[in-house]
């Protein structure tokens, strides 16, 4: 039970920290210092805790699924998210914050789906086979759940880069309660609902659907062959 949480914790922790460190290390590309004057273009995890996302959520989950099914099926958390100013982005002297800022969004997802990739490489070598099955699991997750187009979910700074200007702004108007109607509607309302008897769950089902085929998509491109 305790290697089982340290394993989903510690796979969690990379997963986040790096999401994290590749939007500020995007934005150091394309111009903006500010996260590496806030001193976060780091791998030290202190920089990048966030109190409730990265600590009490991760061990939360952990902990109630070993409790309830003997096993840990969902992982999930956040770090302390980089600081990024649009203002300052530039390609070729060129500035446009709105398409910019999507590049660095972007950036988070992409490193989940290549950290996903170098986990499945790592299971040739046959040991640590648990741990690289929750890290691979965990980017999975965190990659695609951060696709979800509402901002300030990577995708919904995507999608607001990449809408035409007055649906842009409609979508970036709700980034200030984005997160709160995120865990509202994917968390805290399916469990309020299954109390009485109602499955609404769309974020499990949508993954429950989408997992296993994004599994086996890393595991083929890794050369593994029945996911061992």
């Amino acid at each position: 039970m305790v290697e089982e949480i340290v394993s989903g914790i510690c796979a969690t922790l990379i997963a986040i920290i790096l999401h994290e460190l590749a939007h500020g290390l995007v934005a150091r590309a394309l111009g903006d210092p500010t996260a590496q004057n806030a001193g976060r273009l780091t791998l030290n995890p202190l920089k990048h805790i966030d109190n409730f996302g990265t600590v009490f959520l991760p061990l939360f989950l952990a902990v109630s699924q070993i409790a309830t099914i003997g096993r840990i099926d969902f992982m999930f958390g956040w770090a302390k998210p980089v600081p990024v100013n649009p203002m300052a982005l530039e390609i070729n002297g060129q500035h446009n914050p709105r398409r910019l800022m999507a590049l660095v969004a972007v950036a988070g997802p992409v490193m989940n789906f290549v950290l996903a990739f170098l986990g499945a490489l790592a299971l040739h070598g046959g040991v640590l086979v648990d741990f690289l099955t929750y890290f691979i699991l965990i980017n999975l997750v965190l990659g695609l759940f951060n696709l979800l187009p509402m901002p300030p979910m990577d995708g919904g700074r995507i999608a607001v880069g990449l809408l035409p200007l007055p649906a842009a702004r409609v979508l970036a108007k709700t980034e200030r309660f984005g997160i709160l109607l995120v865990l509202l509607v994917l968390f805290i309302l399916p469990s309020a609902l299954r109390q009485v008897g109602v499955h609404f769950d769309p974020f499990h089902d949508g993954l429950n659907a989408i997992l296993p085929a994004a599994m086996n998509v890393v595991l083929h491109l890794a050369g593994v062959k029945n996911g061992a």
